[in-house]
């Protein structure tokens, strides 16, 4: 258990994944092109950064035809939980995790499809 621990916060320690946690902890349930809108990246680099999360075991997805949806795996999991009711306070809190909740808001799929 301390590795799996460990290994959430350590991918809860690179800034784009944080900001993605903060995102699935604060809207629920997202789609990646919505994500990688939000961060105003590519997709690919959303779903490679949402790859180390899953691997971490703090987000979980499901596939919705050619689109993959994420969100946070708080289930079974009271760490995540817990850090999920934290990621959802600095959301409220903190300008540029705001800044992103805020394009997320008005994301569309096929934005960021490079």
């Amino acid at each position: 258990m301390p590795n799996n621990i460990a290994e959430m916060f350590k991918a809860l320690g690179e800034p784009t994944r944080l900001r993605l946690a903060v995102m699935l902890a604060a809207r629920g349930e997202c789609c990646v092109c919505h994500l990688a809108a939000a961060l105003e990246e590519p997709d690919y680099k959303a779903s490679r950064h949402l790859g180390v999360l899953r691997a971490a075991g703090l987000v979980k997805a499901r596939r919705e035809g050619t689109w993959m949806h994420y969100s946070l795996n708080e289930t079974g999991n009271r760490l995540v939980g817990e850090a999920g009711a934290l990621l959802r306070t600095l959301a409220e809190s903190t300008p540029g995790l705001a800044d992103d909740l805020q394009r997320l808001e008005h994301s569309t799929c096929g934005v960021n499809t490079q």
